[in-house]
């Protein structure tokens, strides 16, 4: 929805299918349930907002619009737990340490296997897969790999497995997991994570797998190659495991 459309035309169009759902619900059923489904139609279509901010203003703006104009005075107080508990079934607080849902652009790894080559069948990693656009993007540069996702957030888990059935996406923390077997693990990460995440890498991975980071580098150490496309394309950080820092 937002490649196609300017801000904050997302934002008013998820709002007004909100409001008509609760509006067209509430004819058959209760206030609480229409409450609970429209306010899940808003956090489903946070979801393709751009940034995290955006999506947080998408999910936030129906039920913060209904205690604003008084429209649902006649909902129970207990209702008011459902947009809560709807965010942090997408948004897990243990999971905003990490990157809140940021995607993978398109055609951001093309080109990644010259500088990274993996033998064909090689197990492959995205850690924090999201809605699966890494992995979309890592099936593109290497398409002959057995690529694996791993997301904490139950309902992402869910639809990136949707979306990428010939992967295979699994509900997990991305600390907790052992990264060891892959040839390569991709992150799309904070900048404060990548020290974290290099140090776990040395510990997990083998001997020449590699660690793949869109954007952010490790601090303090220099990267074994980079992928640069397009003007204005975020770079790729190549880590290879056990290979000397410099």
């Amino acid at each position: 929805m937002n490649r196609w459309l300017p801000w904050p035309l997302p934002a008013l169009l998820a709002w007004g299918a909100a409001w008509l759902a609760y509006a067209g619900l509430q004819r058959w059923l209760p206030a609480a349930v229409a409450l609970a489904l429209a306010c899940a139609l808003g956090t489903a279509a946070s979801l393709l907002g751009q940034g995290w901010w955006r999506r947080g203003l998408i999910a936030a703006g129906f039920p913060l619009s209904l205690v604003l104009t008084g429209t649902a005075a006649g909902v129970p107080a207990w209702a008011w737990l459902v947009p809560l508990a709807l965010l942090l079934l997408v948004y897990p607080l243990n999971a905003w340490r990490d990157a809140p849902l940021f995607p993978t652009p398109r055609g951001a790894l093309q080109g990644l296997a010259a500088l990274a080559p993996l033998p064909p069948d090689a197990p492959v990693l995205d850690a924090g897969c999201g809605l699966g656009d890494g992995l979309i993007a890592l099936r593109q540069a290497y398409p002959q790999t057995r690529l694996h996702g791993l997301e904490w957030s139950w309902p992402l888990r869910a639809l990136c497995a949707l979306r990428c059935p010939w992967a295979r996406v699994r509900r997990g923390d991305i600390w907790a997991a052992d990264w060891g077997g892959y040839a390569l693990v991709y992150l799309f990460q904070r900048p404060e994570s990548m020290e974290r995440a290099a140090a776990k890498a040395g510990v997990d991975m083998a001997p020449g797998s590699w660690l793949a980071s869109l954007e952010f580098e490790v601090p303090g150490r220099a990267a074994d190659a980079c992928l640069r496309g397009e003007a204005g394309a975020k770079p790729v950080w190549l880590y290879r495991i056990g290979a000397p820092e410099a």
